[in-house]
């Protein structure tokens, strides 16, 4: 089995709804393995630390879990067009595996929530994928062999699966942010194998 890293934060559950749709299509393909991970919260106390172990969902990603994976789906809320500060912490401490190229040729999908239709979703996509094009990371976005992209009245987008929340973040996914999930999860999937049996 090989694995797929379904790296995430996620504040009020939103966006580690849209992970765990993406991980069921990453293991709709034969061959491959969703590895759920996610990252701690920034305090803005100098002394806080988080817990070793987070109190539910997802364990928190270690470097290793980076190596180990033959793509990456990467995924934060919108936070003012722009990804969440624990995601952007946790990737600006990856110069090492930038140096070993630990990531270079595998490809990546992005995915994110926002509260409101015009919260930034396109943009925070846009910002999670310059880092993984650093990285040397193949973007995969998301066709418009899609029908769905094409009736959403809410998330989904080319650059990646997304959800609009509500601002009290009370909406659940729909129909179509989860077959926009599941398929960009099992696209992902479906090109990490090829690019990996080479």
């Amino acid at each position: 089995m090989q694995d797929i890293l379904v790296l995430y934060y996620s504040q009020y559950g939103a966006t580690r709804a849209l992970a765990q749709q993406i991980a069921r299509g990453v293991e709709s393909v034969e061959g491959c393995r969703a590895r759920l991970r996610t990252v701690p919260k920034v305090s803005t106390a100098c002394e806080a630390v988080a817990p070793d172990i987070p109190d539910s969902g997802a364990p928190y990603v270690e470097r290793a879990d980076l190596e180990a994976c033959i793509g990456l789906a990467l995924g934060s809320p919108t936070r003012f067009g722009n990804m969440a500060a624990s995601l952007k912490y946790f990737l600006d401490g990856t110069s090492g595996e930038w140096l070993r190229g630990a990531l270079a040729g595998k490809p990546a999908c992005v995915f994110t929530s926002s509260a409101s239709m015009h919260g930034g979703q396109e943009s925070t996509l846009l910002s999670m994928v310059l880092p993984l094009m650093h990285h040397g990371m193949l973007w995969v976005g998301l066709p418009y062999t899609h029908a769905e992209l094409n009736q959403t009245l809410r998330g989904g987008t080319p650059y990646g699966a997304s959800h609009v929340a509500g601002i009290k973040n009370d909406a659940t996914l729909t129909e179509e942010e989860k077959i926009l999930a599941l398929a960009q999860g099992k696209r992902l999937a479906g090109i990490a194998l090829k690019l990996a049996d080479r």
